[in-house]
C-alpha cells in the first residue's frame, strides 16, 4: 500500500440482499468519509476505485451501499477489501492537541528521563478511549492509554512521544 494513503475502513460481510455491506470502521470521521458521492481507494487496487451510493448506521454498525454493487454476491465479493483516503485529502487539524493516527504511528515512544521505549506501532480506538500501542524494544507490546496524564507530549516533528505510565505498567 502507498505510505500517504491512510485505511478508514475494512469491508465485512454482507447485509441483506442488495448488495449492502457491514463496515469495520477505521476512522474518526465515518460521517464524511462515507458521504453518498465519495470515492474512495481500494486494497487490493484491482477493487476500485469505489463511489458510496449512500451509508448509515444500523445495531450499531456502519453500512455501505457502493454504486453498482447490487447483490449479496457481488458484496460478498468485496470481504476484507481496505477502503482508503489520501492523507493530502484530509483537512487540517487546528487544535494542537489532536491528531491524525498516521501522524503518531512510527514515532518513538520514551520516559521524560529520555529512556526509550519503543515505537507507536497502531492507535487503537476502544470503547473506553484510546490507546497508543507501542511495539517494546524488546519485542513485546505495551498499550499506553492515549490521555494527556499518560501522554503528556506529543511532537511530531521532533518524532516522539513521551510517556509517563503509572507504575507497575511497564512490569507486565
Amino acid at each position: 500500500m502507498e505510505p500517504h494513503l491512510l485505511v478508514v475502513a475494512r469491508i465485512g460481510r454482507p447485509h441483506g440482499v442488495q448488495g449492502e455491506l457491514t463496515v469495520e470502521v477505521r476512522t474518526d470521521d465515518p460521517g464524511d468519509r462515507f458521504a453518498p458521492g465519495v470515492e474512495l481507494r481500494t486494497e487490493p487496487t484491482e477493487r476500485g476505485p469505489l463511489r458510496i451510493a449512500r451509508s448509515f448506521v444500523h445495531g450499531g454498525r456502519w453500512i455501505l451501499a457502493l454504486d453498482g454493487v447490487d447483490d449479496r454476491v457481488s458484496a460478498e465479493a468485496l470481504r476484507d477489501t481496505l477502503l482508503l483516503v489520501d492523507a493530502a485529502q484530509l483537512p487540517p487539524i487546528t487544535d494542537a492537541d489532536e491528531f491524525y493516527d498516521h501522524q503518531l504511528v512510527g514515532l518513538q515512544a520514551r520516559l521524560a528521563d529520555g529512556t526509550a521505549l519503543g515505537v507507536v506501532s497502531e492507535v487503537v480506538h476502544g470503547p473506553a478511549g484510546d490507546l497508543l500501542a507501542i511495539k517494546r524494544n524488546a519485542g513485546s507490546e505495551l498499550f499506553v492509554p492515549f490521555r494527556s496524564d499518560m501522554v503528556p507530549t506529543v511532537n511530531v516533528r521532533g518524532g516522539y512521544v513521551e510517556v509517563r505510565p503509572p507504575d507497575g505498567l511497564l512490569d507486565l
